[in-house]
């Protein structure tokens, strides 16, 4: 897995980085497959409070995917391409630990695929945003269709998918894309105190939260509302639980366990 890295902080932070800085940290299949085996080992690491994703270098989150290996493809080849993405990015959606995106550089076709699965987004101003997939000949398979109408409507979705056009960060931020806009110097650091609060928090009612999200919006409002109260049972019955409320009265601060 040398094209992607992991380092665990003493805090709980877990920093996974995509590492081919010659190619701007193209995905190839490799790749994708070593995010999806990083991703489950994240999933069961009880250690782990908190994930940023990043690229490695200063130029690219990810600039997409690897177009070598998508050039000589056959559409029975493409769909199972596309299939084993879309599985490596649901191991991050589904991890159960938040995981931010770093955005230092371009996020474009599968790199801003890459970022729609984080259940937060983080630009650097300098970044660019963009699913160009239809100037190849090509749609987003990597989850873009899918995600992107969901985080910021099916019309503007529509016209970054149809347009291929590369957006700014601010514009980004703008369509509700991104959650913030750093400056390159402060991005590192402004990601960084968003997963240390992030580990301060419980980490079954993160994880519980962002399964109702997730679940929830997938469906009518009725079968969200059932899946929340299902979860806001659950998250009742920790420990974590107990420990919240009792700091509370006790005017401290928690200590969570994860149990």
């Amino acid at each position: 897995m040398a094209s992607v890295t992991m380092d665990r902080s003493g805090t709980g932070i877990a920093t996974v980085t995509i590492d081919r800085q010659k190619q701007l940290n193209a995905l190839d299949d490799a790749t994708v497959q070593s995010i999806r085996e990083v991703f489950e080992e994240i999933s069961n690491d009880t250690s782990v409070r908190a994930v940023i994703l990043t690229g490695a270098g200063d130029r690219a989150f990810v600039a997409g995917a690897d177009i070598q290996q998508l050039a000589d493809q056959d559409a029975i080849e493409a769909r199972e391409r596309a299939l084993k993405g879309q599985s490596a990015f649901n191991a991050i959606e589904r991890c159960g630990k938040p995981v931010i995106a770093m955005i230092n550089g371009f996020a474009l076709g599968g790199g801003c695929e890459l970022a729609l699965a984080c259940h937060l987004r983080y630009a650097s101003a300098k970044a660019k945003i963009g699913l160009p997939e239809v100037t190849l000949g090509i749609i987003p398979g990597y989850g873009g269709t899918q995600r992107l109408q969901r985080i910021i409507g099916r019309g503007r979705a529509l016209e970054l998918i149809l347009t291929g056009e590369h957006i700014s960060a601010d514009k980004a931020y703008e369509l509700g894309l991104v959650n913030q806009v750093f400056s390159p110097e402060e991005l590192e650091a402004g990601v960084q105190a968003v997963a240390e609060t992030l580990c301060k928090r419980g980490p079954k009612a993160l994880d519980h939260a962002i399964d109702a999200v997730i679940r929830g919006g997938d469906g009518t409002l009725a079968d969200g509302l059932a899946i929340e109260a299902d979860l806001f049972g659950v998250t009742s019955a920790t420990k974590d639980m107990k420990e919240g409320m009792a700091a509370f009265l006790e005017k401290r601060s928690p200590n969570f366990e994860g149990k």
